[in-house]
C-alpha cells in the first residue's frame, strides 16, 4: 500500500514540475512573480515610479505578486549591470531613464542600454532648481548673474555624476554663458541629501525631481526658480526656464527595461504587463497625482526612442565635457 502510494506521489510531483517548467517557459512566471529593481536609494525618483508600478500592478490585478527592490550606486550601473547578469529572467523590469544615459557616459559603465531588453516608456517627470527662504537669490536671473561672476565659487548640489541633475546644471551654466568646466557640481545620492545640503547651506542651490522638493516648496522653505519643462506643467506652480528667457530644457523620463536573452514570448509578455497596467485606472491616478506627463510607449517605438535619446544624451555630456 505504501509502495502504491509512494508510486501516485512521485508521478504527481513530476507532473507539478512539468507544468511549472512549461508555464515557465511560455513567459507566464512574470504573471505570477515579478521583480521591480530600483537602481536608487529609497525615496528618489525611479523609486516612486518601482512603487507605483507596483501598487497599480497589484490593485489592477496585472500580477499576482510584485515586490520592488533597491540597487542604489552610480547613477544606476550598478543595478544595470545586475540586469544585464540576469540573462534570460523573464521575472525582473528595471526602473530606468534620463539619469542612467549621462552615468553611463560618465561612470565608464561596462554595460549600456544595448545590453538590455526595452520594453516601455511610462511617463516624464521634470527638475527644478531651488534655493533656501533666506537666499538672496530671487529670480533665475539672480542665481545665473551671481553664477557668472563667480562660477568656482557658486556651489550647485543635486544628484549623481552624469545624471540630469548634472546634464540640467551644465545645460543652465552653457546656456548662461558660463563654462561648464567651471561648474562646482556637488553629487549627492538623492533629493533627500540634497534637501540637507541646502538647509545647511553647503550648497547654493539644488537640483532635483520637483516631487523630491515640493513639501520644501509649499511650506516655503524653498524658494523655486525654473522647471526644466518645455512648456507649464498642470500643478505645478513654478514658471519654466525656457518662460523666463533661458533656453533649457530637459524631460526627466521612466521606463522599464528587462535583461538580455529573452524569448519574444517573453518580451511580448512583460511589454503586455506594462500596457496593461499603463491602462489602469490605479496607474492614470499615479501619473495625475505625481504631476507627470503621460508619454506612454512600447515595442518598436520605445527602441527607437531609445536609441535616439541615447544618442542624445551622449551629444549633451560630450558638448558638456562631463
Amino acid at each position: 500500500m505504501f509502495a502504491g502510494l509512494y508510486g501516485v506521489v512521485v508521478l504527481a510531483l513530476v507532473a507539478l514540475a512539468v507544468v511549472d517548467a512549461s508555464s515557465h517557459a511560455g513567459g507566464g512566471s512574470a504573471r505570477t512573480n515579478l521583480t521591480l529593481m530600483a537602481p536608487a536609494a529609497p525615496g528618489g525618483g525611479w523609486d516612486l515610479a518601482a512603487r507605483e508600478s507596483q501598487q497599480a500592478m497589484r490593485s489592477s490585478g496585472v500580477v499576482n505578486n510584485v515586490q520592488v527592490v533597491n540597487v542604489p550606486g552610480a547613477g544606476g550601473t550598478i543595478g544595470l549591470s545586475q540586469t544585464v547578469g540576469r540573462e534570460g529572467d523573464e521575472s525582473l523590469l528595471m526602473v530606468t531613464g534620463t539619469v542612467m544615459l549621462g552615468a553611463i557616459n560618465v561612470t565608464g559603465s561596462d554595460y549600456a542600454m544595448s545590453d538590455v531588453t526595452p520594453i516601455a516608456r511610462l511617463a516624464d517627470d521634470y527638475l527644478v532648481v531651488v534655493v533656501p527662504a533666506d537666499s538672496p537669490f530671487q529670480t533665475i536671473d539672480d542665481l545665473l548673474e551671481a553664477w557668472r561672476q563667480n562660477p568656482g565659487g557658486t556651489t550647485i548640489g543635486g544628484g549623481s555624476l552624469g545624471g540630469s541633475d548634472h546634464l540640467l546644471a551644465g545645460l543652465l551654466a552653457r546656456e548662461s554663458g558660463i563654462d561648464p568646466g567651471q561648474l562646482n557640481y556637488l553629487a549627492y545620492s538623492g533629493g533627500g541629501e540634497v534637501t540637507t545640503a541646502l538647509l545647511s547651506h553647503t550648497v547654493h542651490a539644488g537640483i532635483s525631481g520637483y516631487n523630491d522638493f515640493s513639501d520644501q516648496i509649499q511650506t516655503g522653505r524653498f524658494r523655486a526658480l525654473g522647471l526644466s519643462a518645455e512648456e507649464p506643467i498642470d500643478g505645478i506652480d513654478v514658471p519654466t526656464f525656457i518662460e523666463q528667457g533661458v533656453q533649457v530644457a530637459l524631460p526627466n523620463w521612466r521606463g522599464v527595461v528587462a535583461p538580455p536573452g529573452l524569448s519574444e514570448e517573453e518580451t511580448q509578455e512583460l511589454r503586455d504587463i506594462v500596457t496593461e497596467m499603463a491602462a489602469s485606472e490605479q496607474w492614470t491616478d499615479a501619473v495625475s497625482r505625481n504631476r507627470w506627463k503621460d508619454t506612454f510607449m512600447v515595442g518598436e517605438e520605445f527602441e527607437e526612442f531609445l536609441t535616439t535619446e541615447t544618442a542624445r544624451i551622449d551629444q549633451i555630456v560630450e558638448e558638456l565635457g562631463l
